[in-house]
């Protein structure tokens, strides 16, 4: 990267699960600069403490997504360019997540949702038997396809109000999950998602703003998998009172 003359002005959220507040710094504007790049500048030249998480840089695991002028990104895969609003940044943890420290945001309570939705595959068979053929062009699977591309990154989380209002919803990554693993003809407990996420928290709960479609990264579409939750849920309710 060549440096220009010009600074950026970048306000970091600094502090924990107690409180905190932004902490403002000066970064040296570069060229094809990321916001990840801008962190990583400031914790190397500006203040070592600084605590933020990331590994991979390039887009594939998600542990670098923060809140950049208030919307959930990756860091690594976000321009200075693209974001910039009269040469300041605003960046912090992501919301909606308990803090750790500064950027770095607690996952856990977003994969015990993971787990609460039935996100955890259950076989239909024993690994002593034939592996059964799946036509990958059948309309169940095509379903099923549609949020593998999913890596649990946090931003649709992050940005969904209902999760903001109502902490006990599961949010639009654990309800992806769980449409994924219904579609999927391996799986071997379906009706056992359904009821996972027809309860209190679950997708009936959802408002269909669609942010979490909006801000997912990897163009995935939350909003949809959770409507069709919504439809089987509905039908195995009315199923049951027969």
């Amino acid at each position: 990267m060549s440096e220009v003359s010009q600074k950026l002005d970048v306000s970091v959220w600094r502090g924990d699960a107690a409180g905190g507040t932004y902490q403002r710094f000066d970064v040296p504007a570069q060229d094809s600069q990321t916001i990840l790049d801008v962190v990583s500048w400031i914790q190397q030249y500006a203040d070592a403490t600084l605590t933020y998480r990331f590994a991979c840089r390039v887009g594939m695991c998600g542990s670098c997504a923060m809140m950049v002028n208030d919307v959930p990104r990756w860091t690594c895969r976000t321009h200075v360019k693209k974001v910039l609003k009269d040469g300041k940044l605003r960046i912090g943890p992501l919301r909606n997540l308990p803090v750790i420290k500064d950027l770095a945001a607690d996952m856990d309570p977003f994969f015990d949702k993971w787990v609460a939705a039935g996100g955890v595959h259950s076989p239909s068979a024993s690994r002593d038997e034939p592996m059964p053929a799946i036509d990958p062009a059948s309309e169940i699977r095509v379903e099923a396809s549609a949020g593998i591309e999913c890596i649990n990154c946090s931003v649709c989380y992050a940005a969904c109000d209902t999760v903001a209002g109502n902490p006990d919803y599961l949010g639009p990554a654990a309800l992806q999950r769980a449409w994924t693993l219904y579609n999927d003809e391996k799986h071997g407990n379906r009706q056992g998602i359904l009821d996972a996420v027809s309860g209190a928290g679950g997708c009936h709960n959802c408002h269909s703003m669609g942010s979490c479609t909006t801000y997912c990264p990897n163009e995935l579409d939350p909003m949809s998998a959770i409507a069709g939750l919504k439809r089987e849920t509905a039908k195995s309710f009315f199923r049951r009172r027969r």
